[in-house]
C-alpha cells in the first residue's frame, strides 16, 4: 500500500516467488538458539524504520533473551529480495509484503492459529480473514489495509474553472484538458514497477474489468481491460499526464501534485501523511470516488498488506516469532503505526479511533465493499511481477492487447 508505496525501479520481476525451484516444507538459515528471529519490513515511507526500531527495542526489553534482527527493503525491491530469500532457502521467519498464497502452497509459511494467539486471531476484521485464507485456512496475517480514492487539487480546479470532481472518465480526459490549459499536469500515472497493478485495477474495475473473471479463472487480456489500458495511454499520448508514466511511481506524482503541478491522481489513505504533508501540508485538496467510464458505478481498490510467519529448522523458532507478532498486534502498537503512516486498521481494536477524523473516516466507509485482488491465488506473484515489469510500456509505445495477452500468458503458466 504505501507500498509499493514509496519507491520505484526495479525490473525483472515477473517470476512467481513459490514457482522458484524452492522445494516444500521448512527453510534453513535459521538461528539455532530459537530466540533470535529475522523480521524483513517494507519501507513505506520515512517513518517506517524509527518505528520498528522502536517497537523492537520495546519488544526485547519486555521479554529476555529474544532478539529480533530487523532488515528493512524498499518496495521497489522487495519482489527481487523475496525471490532470492526463497531461492537460496533463506527466508526471513517474519516477512513484511503483499503476497502469501504461493508460500503457503509449498508449506513455507505456518498456518495463522500457529503464530498467533486466540485473542490476537479473534480481533482481525472478517474482510480481511477472508483475504488471508488459502485453501480454506487462514495463513497471511493481515498487517495494514488502505482503498483507493481520487486525489484533487482544488485550487488547480477553481484556475481551471472546474466546479466538481470527475464522474466519468470522459469527465476525467475534460478535466485534465482544463488544467493542461490552466498549466499544469492534469492526471498523474503512475506505471512504473511500484505499484503499477493497483493503479490499472482502479481504472479497470470501473470499467467491468479485472483480474479474473466470475469462475475464477484468469482473464487479464479480456475486452474491458484492454479499453482500459488504451484509455490510459491515451491520456499519455494526449500529453494528459506527466512523462514517461511507465517509470513514474506515485511519490513522484504527489510531491508534484504537492506542488501543485498535478491536477488529479489516485491515492490514499497514507497520500496525506506519506506524500503531501512533506511537501506542503496547507495543500488544499479534495477526495472523491473513483470515476468510472459509465458514471454509474464507483468501485472501490482495497489492499491488503500481511505478515508471514515461516518455518524454520523443523519449527524451532515458533515460540520466538508468536511472541513477537502478539507483541505486535497489540492494541497500542497497532494503532501506533496506523497512525503513523497512515493505514486502514485491518483490527477491530484499532478501529473505531480512526473513522473519528473525517479524512480517514471516508476510506474506512469505503473499504468493506472494496474490490481486492486475487492474492488467495497462489499465481497472483507472478501476475504483479508481470504487471509492474510491463504493463506501462503499454502507456508508452506497446500495444495495450499484446502487452495484456504476454500478462495472460504469465498468469496461466503459473497456474
Amino acid at each position: 500500500m504505501k507500498r509499493h508505496l514509496m519507491g520505484v525501479v526495479a525490473a525483472g520481476l515477473t517470476v512467481a516467488l513459490g514457482v522458484s525451484g524452492c522445494g516444500k516444507g521448512s527453510s534453513s538459515g535459521g538461528d539455532s538458539d530459537g530466540k533470535t528471529i529475522k523480521f524483513v519490513a517494507a519501507i513505506y515511507d520515512d517513518n517506517t524504520k524509527p518505528y520498528w526500531d522502536a517497537l523492537i527495542k520495546d519488544f526485547e526489553a519486555k521479554n529476555s533473551g529474544y532478539k529480533v534482527n530487523l532488515e528493512m527493503v524498499d518496495w521497489t525491491q522487495m519482489d527481487a529480495k523475496v525471490k532470492t530469500y526463497v531461492q537460496t532457502k533463506q527466508v526471513p521467519d517474519v516477512l513484511n509484503y503483499n503476497a502469501f498464497s504461493d508460500f503457503a502452497r509449498d508449506g513455507l509459511i505456518y498456518k495463522a492459529d500457529e503464530v498467533l494467539s486466540p485473542g490476537t486471531l479473534g480481533d482481525f476484521t472478517p474482510t480481511f480473514v477472508q483475504q488471508a485464507q488459502y485453501n480454506g485456512a487462514q495463513y497471511g496475517l493481515p498487517f495494514i489495509s488502505s482503498a483507493r480514492l481520487l486525489f484533487y487539487n482544488k485550487a488547480l480546479f477553481t484556475k481551471a474553472g472546474i466546479s466538481d470532481p470527475p464522474a466519468t472518465w470522459d469527465d476525467v480526459r475534460a478535466d485534465a484538458e482544463k488544467i493542461k490549459k490552466a498549466g499544469a499536469t492534469g492526471y498523474g500515472l503512475p506505471l512504473g514497477p511500484e505499484e503499477s497493478q493497483a493503479e490499472f485495477y482502479s481504472w479497470a474495475m470501473n470499467n467491468g474489468g479485472g483480474w479474473v473473471d466470475a469462475s475464477g479463472k484468469w482473464a487479464i487480456n479480456q475486452k474491458a481491460n484492454v479499453d482500459t489500458l488504451a484509455f490510459l495511454k491515451d491520456l499519455n499520448k494526449s500529453g494528459l499526464t506527466q512523462p514517461n508514466p511507465e517509470t513514474t511511481d506515485r511519490k513522484t506524482v504527489f510531491n508534484q501534485f504537492a506542488q501543485g503541478k498535478i491536477g488529479m491522481a489516485i491515492g490514499g489513505p497514507f497520500t496525506k501523511a506519506g506524500f503531501i504533508d512533506p511537501v506542503n501540508k496547507e495543500l488544499d485538496f479534495g477526495v472523491a470516488p473513483l470515476p468510472s467510464k459509465s458514471g454509474t458505478e464507483h468501485n472501490t481498490l482495497g489492499v491488503m498488506d500481511v505478515l508471514a510467519a515461516f518455518k524454520k529448522d523443523g519449527g524451532k523458532n515458533k515460540e520466538a516469532v508468536k511472541k513477537f507478532l502478539d507483541f505486535f498486534y497489540q492494541k497500542e502498537n497497532t494503532s501506533k503505526f496506523l497512525t503513523t503512516e497512515g493505514f486502514l486498521p485491518v483490527t477491530k481494536s484499532a478501529g473505531d479511533a480512526l473513522s473519528a477524523d473525517p479524512y480517514m473516516k471516508q476510506f474506512v466507509d469505503a473499504l468493506p465493499t472494496s474490490k481486492f485482488a486475487p492474492t488467495s491465488n497462489p499465481a497472483w506473484s507472478a501476475v504483479a511481477g508481470a504487471v509492474k515489469q510491463d504493463l506501462g510500456t503499454a502507456a508508452a509505445n506497446e500495444d495495450p492487447k499484446k502487452v495484456l495477452d504476454k500478462i495472460q500468458k504469465t498468469a496461466e503458466k503459473a497456474g
